[in-house]
């Protein structure tokens, strides 16, 4: 199938699910986990099978800037789908559809070089699997900190808006986001890990920047969850804790590769 239909075909099922949960939270429709899941599902292989077409090339992967997102976007996709399954977490995909269209959208209409990544590299695989499964839960992290930052202000100024009354009880939201922190974390450590097993130097220049920020953003997590069961931090502190460590780990990710692949123009 053509890489153009297939894009049709997520985005479409991507507007449809946004759009269902869009009316579920202004109260038009019942909140449906069978049919939610089905559109999920199908939007998810539209998607992977673009992925097949679009970053698994012959000999590797390519893993340039937008290459990487439309990875990653498949990725929060189908654990949010899971997560859905046994959490309260479908308010969230009403930003993870569009985050995902967006990322096809990008990755289809912009040109960069490539970062391609050999077949038989499988330590380097390995390490890049675990980041960015760590990266993913992070973004699902970082989404369900600015729910929970808002649902805080929200109810401390009486303020019972349709958000509000849409979103899970603050409790099961603070749960939520300190289960994707420990995972998230417990992920990122073993990313750090691998990658010091798999790659000969992390400080070269192409990765200092990278691995400083990692390292950073990891202490910031690990802070976070200190200060959770040493000091009882929750609710907008727990938010900004998660939202910073997630900017941190953004600036190693994102911001490598803007700068080697946008400004120096530096492919494979």
């Amino acid at each position: 199938m053509g890489t153009l239909i297939l894009a049709v075909i997520a985005l479409f099922l991507y507007s449809v699910g946004t759009a269902l949960q869009a009316l579920h939270f202004r109260g038009r429709v019942q909140s449906n986990l069978a049919i939610t899941t089905l559109i999920g599902v199908l939007a998810l292989v539209g998607h992977g099978l673009l992925i097949a077409q679009t970053v698994h090339l012959d000999g590797g992967f390519d893993l340039s800037f937008f290459k990487s997102s439309v990875l990653i976007s498949w990725l929060v996709v189908f654990l949010l789908l899971g997560l859905n399954l046994t959490k309260p977490v479908s308010s969230l995909f009403i930003a993870v559809y569009p985050i995902a269209a967006l990322t096809i959208v990008l990755a289809l209409i912009t040109h960069t070089p490539s970062r391609l990544v050999p077949d038989q590299s499988y330590g380097m695989l390995s390490h890049i699997a675990l980041s960015v499964t760590a990266y993913s839960l992070f973004t699902l992290a970082a989404l369900q900190a600015i729910l929970l930052y808002v649902q805080n202000r929200q109810l401390k100024r009486n303020y019972n808006s349709l958000l509000v009354r849409n979103l899970p009880p603050l409790q099961t939201m603070e749960s939520l986001l300190f289960e994707l922190v420990w995972a998230g974390v417990v992920l990122l450590v073993l990313a750090i890990v691998t990658g010091a097993l798999f790659i000969e130097d992390l400080f070269v220049q192409d990765l200092a920047h990278k691995t400083v920020f990692s390292l950073l953003s990891l202490l910031v997590f690990i802070g976070l969850l200190a200060g959770r069961y040493i000091k009882g931090w929750r609710g907008i502190t727990a938010s900004r804790w998660t939202l910073a460590g997630c900017a941190l780990l953004m600036l190693a990710f994102y911001g490598s590769k803007f700068v080697l692949e946008f400004i120096f123009q530096k492919g494979a």
